[in-house]
């Protein structure tokens, strides 16, 4: 990612940024879009893209609000054409809490999203673009399944179940293309589901061990690997076909298919409770959000 020209001075090179966490190998997006003359920014807890040209790495760790909405401030200060969410982790066994007192699948793979959407989409709608007609905003997760989560239970306190965790996650950001989409009519918003691809993602549930490279070699044998997904849906997410389809959604093959199971009214029930979250774990989501919501939400970090 990089500056921005003036729209009249359009540039053919994509300025890109991947807010991702580590522990996993990810589809290779970041080499597609460098192989393509891109600007890139990493987002991550450890740079791997050392090898690569025209790469920025941002250190952070993304489990944690707070750095995920200074993550926001400072990559709202640069250009960028694409802003792309990657997969994040999937719940332990056993419940898990990040020193901010959220679980931590829900913060990782969902509620950093939100974070950093809110503190950074207000300055991403006004800038310019070199590639595509207005930013676009790319969230992966697997929507279009038919999972509607638990928003009544988004930290999982009821009653711990990993997979129902994740569940949550996965719904979550379904719900949150559609918000986001309401909410920044001058950002392009899409769903990404890569389906199954031979990565590390598992770990934090198998662990890392004989059981995890058994299951991973066979979906590495089964399906598509993660230079092959990339390949596949990079062209996708620039093609100027996107400009007029905001929200939408994406197979593994960068084909469009339909979201079931969000009307208007679900979606605004999934984003109020994880605002409400958010605000009893005193991770407000920006300082004019903070301000509307003291009236309503007590502030409370115990667990």
């Amino acid at each position: 990612m990089g500056q921005r020209p003036s729209r009249q001075a359009k540039s053919e090179n994509p300025q890109s940024c991947d807010c991702r966490r580590d522990r996993r190998n990810r589809p290779k997006l970041n080499k597609a879009f460098q192989s393509r003359g891109a600007n890139v920014i990493v987002v991550d807890r450890t740079f791997r893209d050392g090898d690569l040209k025209n790469v920025q790495f941002i250190k952070a760790d993304l489990e944690l609000m707070s750095e995920a909405k200074l993550v926001a401030q400072e990559i709202s200060q640069k250009s960028l054409d694409l802003v792309i969410f990657s997969t994040g982790i999937i719940a332990a066994p056993i419940r898990e809490l990040t020193t901010e007192g959220l679980e931590s699948d829900i913060a990782v793979s969902y509620l950093n999203r939100l974070v950093i959407l809110r503190n950074l989409l207000p300055a991403l709608e006004k800038a310019h673009t070199n590639v595509v007609e207005k930013p676009r905003v790319f969230i992966f997760g697997f929507p279009c399944n038919g999972e509607t989560g638990t928003p009544d239970d988004l930290n999982s306190e009821g009653g711990y179940n990993a997979m129902k965790t994740h569940m949550t996650t996965v719904a979550g950001n379904e719900a949150l293309v559609f918000d986001t989409a309401r909410r920044f009519p001058g950002i392009g918003v899409y769903g990404l589901n890569p389906g199954l691809i031979k990565t590390a993602i598992r770990n934090n549930f198998l662990g890392d061990g004989l059981k995890s490279r058994i299951i991973e070699g066979v979906i590495g044998l089964m399906f598509q690997n993660s230079e092959k997904y990339a390949q596949n849906v990079v062209p996708m997410m620039t093609a100027s076909e996107l400009e007029n389809h905001s929200p939408a959604f994406f197979d593994n093959y960068g084909k469009a298919f339909l979201s079931e199971g969000f009307p208007e009214a679900y979606v605004e029930k999934y984003i109020s409770k994880s605002e409400k979250l958010l605000a009893i774990r005193c991770l407000f989501l920006t300082s004019s959000w903070l301000s509307s919501k003291l009236a309503h939400f007590v502030c409370d970090n115990t667990d």
